[in-house]
């Protein structure tokens, strides 16, 4: 988010407004930003996208801050400081009510215990590790109320996997789920993207529509979020 203008961001969500779309930003600058080494070796790569030091945490919140200001209410987080901070913010008044709080799966979490610490911190959806086994998925959704965001396809340079066919059953076991679908279309995660990858990307999430109407028909969407409402999506 910290990369894009004010004027840009205004714009994703005039759009957002305009079409009835959920909007969600991914908060900066987080360690592959920063200054330090550790973050590019082998070892330090576990550092995922957390903050390093203080500072960055304070720079995080500001970021939020500026997105709200500027329209956006829904933001991805990658450190679980930063989500008990800001949850905690919320709670006292600090941060306004409405905003709302996802945890990326560049986070790392994917077992029961970790999505129930995710949840108490103030998460209001969050998204495992892409690889998960559907029974996998079913223990997270009986750990946590929250929404779960599971990815049914994967760009090849976190997976390459796509799992349209099981789309179905992980809506039956771990609903309410976003399915996170349209990534396979590019290279890697955070890849800019053309009018063309957008075009490919709704058809792929238009064969997750369908496979989940064709093998699981009694299921249902939630209907779409009304125009005044700029909340994430996932």
């Amino acid at each position: 988010m910290f990369r894009h203008t004010r004027d840009e961001i205004k714009e994703y969500c005039r759009l957002c407004h305009d079409y009835g779309a959920e909007l969600l930003l991914s908060v900066g600058p987080r360690a592959t930003y920063d200054t330090g080494a550790t973050v590019l070796s082998p070892q330090g790569v576990r550092i995922s996208y957390r903050l390093r030091g203080m500072e960055q945490v304070l720079r995080a919140v500001e970021d939020v801050k500026r997105g709200y200001d500027l329209g956006c209410r829904g933001f991805l987080l990658y450190d679980e400081g930063m989500l008990w901070l800001v949850g905690q913010m919320r709670k006292d008044g600090a941060l306004p009510k409405d905003i709302i709080f996802k945890t990326s799966a560049h986070v790392g979490h994917c077992n029961p215990c970790s999505f129930r610490l995710l949840e108490s911190l103030g998460a209001d959806s969050i998204n495992p590790v892409r690889d998960l086994q559907i029974p996998m998925i079913a223990a997270l959704r009986a750990a946590v109320k929250v929404p779960i965001d599971v990815h049914t396809d994967n760009p090849p340079g976190s997976g390459g996997f796509i799992r349209v066919y099981e789309a179905p059953e992980i809506v039956r076991v771990a609903a309410p789920v976003h399915c996170k679908t349209g990534n396979s279309v590019v290279a890697g995660h955070g890849q800019l993207t053309s009018a063309d990858d957008g075009r490919k990307m709704a058809d792929q999430a238009s064969i997750v529509v369908e496979m989940v109407n064709k093998y699981y028909p009694e299921l249902q969407q939630s209907p779409k979020c009304s125009s005044d409402l700029r909340l994430p999506v996932v």
